[in-house]
Formats: structure tokens, C-alpha cells, sequence
């Protein structure tokens, strides 16, 4: 951390142009020049998280606020780095809709297609499904791959939401497509959980990306720092919060709850 404005702000431009590929404003305001000497010259730089996963906390923060302006430059960063392929955007739509709803993933999926369109760029992206499958097997499927993912069974009990929805759907289909790595898949997660200010997803989300080892403590840690940057300290001392108790919880055995 640059402790000297000047130099401070030579690493948050050129740090910022790096990372959304476009330089920063001659004359700031005290806004800009925040999100310039703390956000890209302090976070961005710190070496507890890659890039990669950086580029997917914010994306999937600002998509979360509807606001088109940040979206777009970090789709436009990311595409242009090579941190993130237009086809795994197009997988992290989906997977942000999932826990976002349909009309945010909607304009987040516009966004995507507006600066792949400006850069030139078009991806084969497999489709939802082509071939038949097996309703039990289906079901079956799903379950299994709950336990994968969360550490723990799925809900009991026949409802429209935990079957038809969370074990045939979300688990069933669309946690398994091969086109994003598991790792990303948590960052989006965790950033629309804690958007959404849901408790319980707070939770066991937090809990998950621990316990499989996808995130580390400190990566979780780091997390939150970039996480509360894009979508305010309050939210920041919540997802906080959940970290500390579930590491907890994790280092002594227990489950989530």
C-alpha cells in the first residue's frame, strides 16, 4: 500500500487502466479520485486474490446494482485482458440470473452483448440441453451434485421450489455445465447472496466455498474487502461475519447450522 499520495495515485491510474482499460479522469471528483487512490490503487493490488476472481466479484456486484456504467467496464476489462473469455461470461449470465432473477440477468446479458459486439467477438456456447434425460435420473443427478457443492444433502420434502427448482435446475443443470470453473461459479454466488441480503444463501454459501476448498479463509478475507468496496460497508460487515462464524465452525467439525 502506497502510503505517498503521488505515487498512490500513478498506481491507481495505471492500475485502473489495466484492469477496465481506460484512463482515469484529468480532473476527478472526490468520488473518482476515491475509486481511483483506494479502489484500484489499494485493492485491486493486493495480493490475496488473482485477477481472475477480482474481475468476477466486481462484475457480478455491479450487474447486481442495475447500474449499466461499472458493468460495462469491467465486462469491457475483463474481455480485453483474456481474464475472461466471452463464452464464460455468457455461463456467468446464467449463473448470475439464477440467484439475481431474470430481468437483472436480462441487462446483464445485454451488457455482455454490447461490448462483445463493440470488440468484435462472438463465442460457441453450448446449449441449455441436447439430449433427453431421464426425469429420475434427472432428480437423481441433482441431489448428487448438491452434496458436491454444498457439503451437505439437500432439503427434504416434496415442493415445486426444492425439487423442480433448486435439485432439478439450479443443481441439476446448471452448477454442472462445463463452461465455468467451480471457483468462479462461488464468486458470483457469494457477491448475488449477499446483494440479495439473504441470510440463510448467506450462510451456506460462505460455509461451501470453505469447506470444498474452493476459497481459502484469507481468500475469503480478501473477499470481503473487494465485496464491501463494490456494494458498500454494511454489506461488507455481514458477509464479514458469516466468514468468521463459519470458518469457525468448519475448523471445529461442525456443519453450516
Amino acid at each position: 500500500m502506497q502510503a505517498d499520495p503521488d505515487p498512490r495515485r500513478a498506481v491507481g491510474a495505471r492500475t485502473m487502466e489495466e484492469v477496465v482499460c481506460k484512463r482515469p479522469p484529468e480532473n476527478p471528483t472526490l468520488l473518482e479520485e476515491t475509486i481511483r487512490d483506494f479502489g484500484f490503487a489499494e485493492i485491486w493490488t493486493r495480493p490475496g486474490l488473482d485477477r481472475r476472481s477480482r474481475y468476477w466479484i466486481s462484475i457480478s456486484a455491479s450487474a447486481a446494482t442495475a447500474l449499466a456504467d461499472p458493468l460495462e467496464d469491467y465486462v469491457h476489462g475483463a474481455l480485453r485482458s483474456g481474464e475472461i473469455s466471452l463464452a464464460e461470461l455468457r455461463e456467468g449470465v446464467l449463473h448470475f440470473a439464477v440467484y439475481m432473477g431474470w430481468p437483472l440477468g436480462r441487462q446483464f446479458d445485454r451488457i455482455v452483448t454490447k461490448v462483445a459486439d463493440a470488440l468484435g467477438l462472438s463465442a460457441d456456447v453450448p446449449s441449455l440441453r441436447d439430449r433427453p434425460w431421464d426425469p429420475d435420473e434427472r432428480f437423481a443427478f441433482g441431489k448428487a451434485s448438491y452434496i458436491d457443492i454444498m457439503t451437505f444433502p439437500s432439503p427434504e420434502g416434496p415442493t415445486p421450489f426444492y425439487d423442480a427448482g433448486i435439485k432439478n435446475f439450479v443443481f441439476g443443470e446448471m452448477w454442472m455445465r462445463p463452461g465455468l470453473d467451480q471457483r468462479a461459479r462461488r464468486w458470483i454466488t457469494l457477491a448475488c447472496v449477499g446483494a440479495s441480503d439473504s441470510p440463510n444463501p448467506i450462510a451456506t454459501h460462505v460455509y461451501a466455498a470453505m469447506k470444498t476448498g474452493d476459497a481459502t479463509v484469507d481468500e475469503m478475507k480478501e473477499f470481503v474487502l473487494h465485496y464491501a468496496f463494490e456494494l458498500g460497508w454494511p454489506k461488507g460487515s455481514v458477509m464479514q461475519t458469516a466468514v468468521e462464524t463459519m470458518a469457525d465452525r468448519i475448523a471445529r467439525g461442525l456443519w453450516w447450522m
